[in-house]
């Protein structure tokens, strides 16, 4: 049961693994894009490829939905980034319901872990598989592994390396439960949410630190993307870095302060300031700094964020 492309990894691990998989569950065909053109969820592109049998319910409680699921006779339904499933579902394989969550939980339970392990700055996170239970991701967890956090990464980059990792992880569980050789165990330590990310978590405050304005940056990167305003427009950040050399209290935050593009467009924060390396003006492609800055010429002093675009400096 999956939806996105983080979920394709396990598909392809299970059926390259002594299991059988015999059908897939995804969500319904939505519209996408501007055209609003109906297109079917990557699981589903992928399982039909492979011959499988896919459902896609409306609803997860449709007695039809539930008959068909009992007719496969799963021993176990494995989960990656689907639903909240009702016990109606859980409970129907005899082995139990596993769900690959992207986070070594408790922390970062929700829809988002992934992100918010980048904005908080972490170090390290990893996967963890767990039997689902009556709550979100608060099940007994069957296996757990960690993996670094690279300084300059972005959402996609991590997402990539938890996917194929989970993968792994998911055929591991499911051998050693065949075996009789994992013992499920309760989630032990503080729990912390992860949340979906809303419009506001996107909008940066250049009035923190650079660091935490880089995180954010990468944590949304590249979608739904951290974003500021440049002239009244939407400008959103892909790529930053920090610049530690700007001295905190002679720039306002948010004030662009180099635009020679060897280092990107600089811009002050409230400590430091941040380096702009991939950026997108609202209507325009997604453009390296140097590029950006041929094409829309900016002088320092130019604030983003704000309404007024210069700032008028006291003389000395």
């Amino acid at each position: 049961m999956g939806t996105p492309d983080f979920a394709i990894p396990t598909l392809q691990a299970l059926l390259k693994s002594k299991h059988h998989v015999v059908g897939v569950v995804t969500r319904e065909d939505k519209p996408k894009g501007r055209g609003l053109r109906v297109e079917p969820p990557p699981v589903k592109v992928f399982a039909l490829k492979e011959g499988l049998p896919v459902l896609q319910p409306e609803s997860l409680k449709e007695p039809e939905f539930l008959q068909q699921l009992q007719n496969w006779k799963a021993d176990v339904f494995v989960v990656v980034a689907f639903r909240i499933l009702p016990p109606d579902v859980f409970t129907i394989p005899p082995v139990g319901t596993i769900n690959l969550h992207a986070s070594l939980l408790p922390k970062y339970r929700g829809a988002a872990p992934i992100q918010w392990a980048l904005i908080n700055g972490e170090t390290e996170t990893g996967v963890t598989t767990f039997f689902i239970d009556e709550h979100v991701d608060t099940g007994t967890i069957l296996l757990q592994e960690k993996i670094a956090i690279r300084p300059d990464d972005t959402a996609e980059e991590l997402h990539n390396r938890l996917s194929v990792l989970g993968a792994q992880v998911v055929v591991r569980t499911l051998d050693l439960l065949e075996k009789g050789k994992l013992q499920p165990r309760p989630q032990v330590g503080t729990p912390t949410r992860a949340p979906k990310i809303q419009k506001n978590d996107c909008e940066i405050d250049w009035s923190l630190p650079a660091e935490k304005i880089v995180n954010l940056i990468r944590g949304l990167s590249p979608a739904p993307g951290a974003f500021t305003h440049l002239e009244g427009k939407l400008l959103k950040i892909f790529r930053a870095k920090v610049v530690s050399d700007v001295e905190a209290g002679h720039f306002v935050p948010g004030e662009v302060v180099d635009t020679s593009a060897q280092n990107g467009l600089v811009v002050a924060a409230g400590k430091g300031a941040v380096a702009l390396l991939e950026l997108q003006l609202a209507g325009k492609k997604r453009l390296p700094a140097a590029d950006f800055l041929r094409g829309h010429p900016l002088q320092t002093g130019t604030v983003l964020g704000m309404k007024q675009l210069r700032i008028a400096k006291s003389p000395p």
